[in-house]
């Protein structure tokens, strides 16, 4: 069973989410959860928060289909970052001048299987 969560326009910088994407790819969901809960950097939120959303994805399709849920059989088959789009801003300078600033956004993908089904 497989069950995925996409987190789309997140404020954060793709390549700040993709480190901590790679400390968790391919670990126990829970074991996941946990790790960034204690990660200091602030791209960490969002990916728990698409991370724990794709877990409650698993238990209502497990619900659905009558089958035994258990958190702790779910891994992280697939976890990618891609980039979203460029929020293009202006500031004024002086002397008529300005600067463009490029705000990045992530698009966040997640997806859990359970242990026999990760392989």
């Amino acid at each position: 069973m497989e069950a995925q969560a996409i987190a789309r326009h997140v404020r954060v910088t793709p390549r700040k989410a993709r480190r901590m994407v790679d400390l968790i790819r391919g670990k126990q969901a829970s074991e996941a959860v946990t790790i960034l809960t204690f990660a200091p950097q602030d791209a960490a939120v969002p990916v728990r928060k698409v991370l724990q959303s794709a877990i409650a994805n698993a238990r209502v399709k497990a619900d659905k289909a009558g089958e035994p849920f258990h958190e702790n059989d779910l891994v992280i088959s697939r976890i990618f970052v891609d980039e979203g789009v460029t929020l293009k801003r202006f500031r004024a300078r002086a002397q008529g001048r300005a600067a463009r600033i490029n705000k990045r956004t992530s698009h966040i993908t997640v997806v859990v299987a359970s242990k026999e089904g990760a392989r």
